[in-house]
């Protein structure tokens, strides 16, 4: 056996894996590039739409109205409906997103209504998935089936990034006697369609990395946020699991006011109402986020007392929920405003070429492995020969 041979095998193999990995997970990493070009502008194009309120201009420094007068407002719009959530958008003060429905327990609720916090005025009234990048993004996230969909779409995030990592093993001994970025324009069709194959998979292998891992990630957001629920919110709300839900809440203001005084330098990124999924029957649960880029994705629960008003815990979520709070904006290149958006954008149309001319190969090649008889000069059958 020559020295060549363990390398042509190993060579074999990882083009194999790079074959069915990539076949296997071509449509719907299609799908997911698709359906995710339009929603990493889904902000600007839900506001364009009307999707997101439209708030209107009033002098600097306008007080804004106590926040129980708020909730009163927006339950005022949806009777028999009950509060669970209060959001306050960091690019957005002047709002305040309530969030309702016709139970404390069901996630998510059944409608919106944002409203001003200067006038208490209702800005826009919509259901949850509301709209074309409503529409775009539950197709994304787990195509309409659920839990079950997004650990679907999960499994085919790891296979890409199995493809991924494969081909960038083939790449270095095809491209060997090739200079790179080499596009044979004198060769077969076949031929320049591997070679651009081969050049924007490799410029875009980087991105395709960050994307498919922390698409993945986001696939396991129920489960991650499961296990927090059982885990480190059952601890922090155990004194209080014998403990009677108060007749009376205290004054939303005086939760958000203490979870502030506890954490001055954070702001409240959401307030989940006593009852609700992510908190307990006795508690606020304010959850603070910081001003940096960076840290406005990490929230830090603070948890209030419903009946009197004082914090009982606050601590860092677990390495795994902050790991998915990083990963989520990141996924969509909603780190870095426009000009990120932008080149995510462009990255993601070049993976759907990558994507493209992967089938267009594979189909290329499979005809081209179908024996072709050709009839010799006097009628007989010819030795096959390949299909160009």
């Amino acid at each position: 056996m020559t020295a060549e041979a363990p390398r042509l095998r190993a060579f074999r193999i990882w083009s194999a894996v790079h074959t069915w990995t990539s076949l296997i997970s071509m449509v719907f990493l299609l799908m997911l590039c698709l359906t995710g070009l339009p929603l990493i502008f889904h902000h600007e194009i839900d506001h364009l739409l009307g999707y997101e309120p439209a708030v209107p201009e009033m002098p600097a420094g306008t007080p804004f109205l106590p926040l129980d007068r708020l909730v009163e407002a927006a339950k005022a719009r949806k009777p028999g409906q009950v509060v669970q959530f209060a959001f306050f958008e960091k690019d957005e003060p002047d709002t305040v997103l309530i969030g309702l429905a016709s139970d404390l327990r069901k996630v998510p609720g059944d409608s919106f209504v944002g409203l001003d916090r200067r006038t208490g005025a209702a800005l826009i009234e919509t259901a949850p998935g509301a709209g074309p990048m409503g529409f775009l993004l539950k197709l994304h996230a787990d195509m309409f089936l659920g839990l079950g969909g997004k650990l679907f779409l999960g499994v085919m995030g790891l296979l890409f990034v199995v493809a991924v990592i494969s081909g960038v093993v083939l790449y270095g001994p095809f491209m060997k006697k090739l200079d790179f970025g080499t596009v044979r324009r004198t060769r077969s069709r076949r031929i320049r369609w591997l070679d651009w194959h081969n050049l924007i998979g490799a410029a875009t292998i980087v991105w395709a990395l960050i994307v498919g891992a922390t698409g993945t990630i986001n696939t396991w957001a129920d489960l991650m946020l499961k296990l927090w629920q059982f885990g480190q919110l059952a601890e922090m709300t155990a004194p209080y699991r014998d403990v009677p839900r108060p007749e009376t809440l205290v004054s939303l203001d005086i939760a958000v006011a203490t979870a502030q005084a506890a954490a001055p330098d954070m702001r409240v990124q959401l307030v989940a109402f006593p009852g609700t999924a992510f908190s307990s029957g006795n508690h606020y649960a304010v959850f603070m986020a910081g001003n940096t880029p960076l840290t406005s994705r990490l929230l830090k629960p603070a948890l209030v007392d419903a009946g009197t008003g004082t914090l009982t815990d606050m601590r860092a979520m677990p390495w795994y929920v902050q790991a998915l709070f990083l990963s989520q904006p990141l996924h969509f290149g909603d780190y870095g405003g426009m000009p990120l958006k932008i080149v995510w954008a462009l990255l993601d149309v070049a993976t759907i070429v990558v994507l493209g001319s992967g089938l267009y190969l594979w189909v290329v090649r499979k005809r081209s492995s179908v024996p072709r008889l050709a009839l010799g000069p006097k009628g007989s059958r010819a030795a096959a020969e390949p299909a160009e």
